[in-house]
């Protein structure tokens, strides 16, 4: 998992990438390419 300031350059690698708020972190997750998870942090 990437963790970065910023995610907004990170949404755009693949077109899956969701961006969901967990426990007060933004995190991305893509359900059909695993390795494309990361945290803002």
């Amino acid at each position: 998992m990437k963790i970065t300031n910023s995610l907004k350059a990170l949404m755009t690698r693949h077109r899956a990438n969701k961006l969901v708020r967990r426990r007060g972190r933004v995190y991305i997750i893509n359900k059909v390419d695993k390795r494309f998870k990361a945290r803002q942090g």
